[in-house]
């Protein structure tokens, strides 16, 4: 399948992208106002990008700490050797309190998000992928958030604009 090249973005698609980042159930009437259309053309922008794959999905934020006291570890994995991560990768993606997962340069391979009930509940599962020895994983080195400081709450406006300038009529 041919990877199709995104559409060409103007600043009103910047601007619903924008918009939808941080209200993804704004209605369309409302978003079209906001960027200054009528809703039928706000619409088939947002259509337009959503069939481009640059809008991905919509999600609920959940307030998770209001129906239970997760614990969050952010967790550096070091492989034995690289041959492996097609394992590791495939585990790590099987374990729900994996939330988030990133191949990173220099001294590690990986570094996750482990939202788990507990710390034993991270135990255990650190535990599971150190004795696998099939995956290879050579250290882990755990570090438990203490608070949320700054959480994603949506791109940078300038990483939306294909310019990579942020737009100054705003």
């Amino acid at each position: 399948m041919a990877i199709r090249r995104p559409p060409a973005l103007d600043r009103i698609d910047i601007k619903i992208l924008a918009t939808l980042q941080r209200d993804g159930r704004s209605t369309v009437q409302k978003l079209a106002g906001l960027v200054g259309l009528t809703p039928r053309p706000c619409l088939e922008r947002v259509r337009r990008l959503e069939a481009a794959g640059i809008i991905a999905g919509y999600r609920a934020v959940i307030a998770v700490e209001r129906l239970s006291k997760p614990v969050t570890i952010f967790a550096e994995i070091a492989l034995e050797k690289l041959g492996r991560q097609d394992r590791l990768e495939k585990r790590l993606r099987s374990i729900e309190e994996v939330v988030e997962c990133w191949e990173v340069s220099g001294d590690l391979d990986y570094l996750a998000r482990f939202v788990c009930s507990d710390v034993a509940r991270y135990e255990e599962l650190t535990t599971e992928l150190i004795d696998d020895v099939d995956l290879g994983v050579r250290r882990i080195t755990s570090h438990i958030a203490l608070r949320s400081v700054c959480t994603f709450s949506g791109y940078p406006m300038s990483l939306l604009s294909p310019s990579g300038q942020r737009d100054k009529q705003s």
